[in-house]
């Protein structure tokens, strides 16, 4: 019976994996992409900025405008009395010829808004990938303790179980038996707080998907940390070219010079047109004569050529300002390119150093499961007792779960910079 239980036990338990829907890297990232809160804003703004950026925005085209009316009067005088009717048409036209090159500049200005909005899509696409990849692998970090701490419980149960049968034939005492049974608690206090922790990791990664339905996925890819071998200068050259950070500060310089193209403009003169054309047609209905309908057509075209002699020493002053806020941008320009250089040799050094760690990690885990290996022989021969025995298993624990939190340091520290030099979108389309 006990067997038939344990069989249905693994049945279903098939059954439920086979159930849960398989996610990869590629296809969370996907999903995100397309469905993240965040990612729709940003794609809307950047929609935004594109139909802002047109010549009519920018003021080249004229303004047109159509104009109807009618009116009807009685008028009742000693004389003749009689009725007035009276439609009215007309077309109205006027366009700003030049303004000191005004239109131009504001195109060139939506033209740096809309790469701008660009730029700051890009941004969030790279954060969203980054913690795709992050939520992703702390989920199978979550996963991989997981397993751990549930081998490390059925190893305690066998032991616990082992301990109330040489009792029962009189090989152990009391003590052994509640030592093991202490033991194999805590595991399994461990490892039902550890399937809470793995089920909120699903759950972070969802979100980030925009991902309601409740599905608890099964993720396929390997956790695992592939190290690659970079050199600073050519990580420097990288960041220098596709850092979007860095990019966008070039376009808010290039948005300060506009200012200052925009200011000089006020100095130019402004020459416009205005024109139109309109119909009237009238008509008098007079109590003895009958009605009689009279039509004027009028067309004009005016040319205005204004300048502002004096303002106040307003244009002067807006481009003074002007000239000091892109002096401001090139000094901020060259700070961010200074502090970029700062944390990407400050990241190349965590890099190295996780690097290295991921290495020890590795040993201090083969070491530590041999020694395990070498200890439960032991333990079954009784060569060692209990208390050394859980020593040897917690140090397999240890060993074990922070060869996990190195693979998944390693992988942090590698998509941070990945996503510093601007190449973590290629790296992960």
């Amino acid at each position: 019976m006990k067997r038939m239980k344990i069989f249905l036990l693994l049945v279903l338990a098939s059954f439920s994996l086979q159930a849960q829907p398989v996610l990869s890297l590629e296809d969370a990232i996907s999903r995100s992409l397309e469905n993240n809160y965040d990612i729709t804003l940003v794609k809307q703004r950047e929609q935004i900025a594109a139909i802002n950026n047109s010549w009519g925005a920018a003021g080249r085209y004229p303004y047109v405008g159509v104009s109807l009316g009618a009116d009807y009067a009685l008028n009742d005088n000693a004389n003749e009395d009689y009725i007035q009717n009276r439609f009215s048409g007309g077309v109205n036209l006027n366009w700003t010829l030049f303004d000191g090159f005004a239109v131009k500049i504001s195109k060139q200005r939506f033209v740096e808004l809309e790469e701008l909005s660009k730029q700051n899509t890009a941004i969030m696409v790279e954060g969203t990938i980054q913690s795709v990849v992050l939520a992703y692998y702390a989920a199978l970090l979550e996963k991989e303790r997981l397993d751990v701490l549930n081998e490390v419980m059925l190893l305690s149960e066998d032991r616990y179980r082992r301990a109330q049968q040489r009792k029962d034939f009189g090989s152990a005492v009391t003590f052994d038996v509640l030592q093991a049974q202490n033991a194999y608690l805590a595991d399994k206090t461990s490892y039902l707080s550890q399937q809470v922790f793995y089920k909120n990791a699903l759950r972070d990664l969802a979100f980030l998907m925009a991902d309601d339905s409740g599905d608890t996925y099964q993720l396929n890819d390997e956790f695992e940390a592939i190290p690659v071998n970079y050199e600073l200068a050519d990580l420097q050259t990288q960041m220098m070219g596709n850092n979007k950070s860095l990019k966008n500060q070039y376009i808010s310089q290039n948005l300060l010079e506009n200012a200052i193209l925009s200011a000089k403009s006020s100095y130019y003169p402004t020459l416009s047109f205005s024109g139109g054309a309109a119909h009237t047609r009238t008509g008098n209905d007079y109590e003895n004569s009958g009605i009689s309908w009279s039509n004027v057509n009028n067309m004009y075209g005016n040319f205005t050529l204004s300048y502002n002699l004096f303002s106040g020493g307003n244009r002067k002053r807006a481009l003074q300002i002007a000239k000091l806020e892109e002096e401001n941008g090139l000094v901020e320009l060259e700070q961010m390119k200074h502090e970029l250089d700062n944390k990407l040799a400050n990241l190349y050094e965590f890099y190295l150093v996780r690097q290295e760690l991921l290495t020890v990690a590795r040993e201090n885990m083969e070491a530590a499961k041999l020694n395990f290996q070498i200890a439960r022989e032991k333990f079954d021969s009784g060569s060692i007792n209990s208390f050394n025995f859980r020593d040897v298993q917690l140090i397999y624990l240890n060993a074990s779960l922070q060869e996990l939190q190195a693979i998944y340091n390693f992988i942090d520290t590698h998509t941070a910079l990945l996503r510093m030099v601007g190449t973590i979108i290629q790296q992960y389309e």
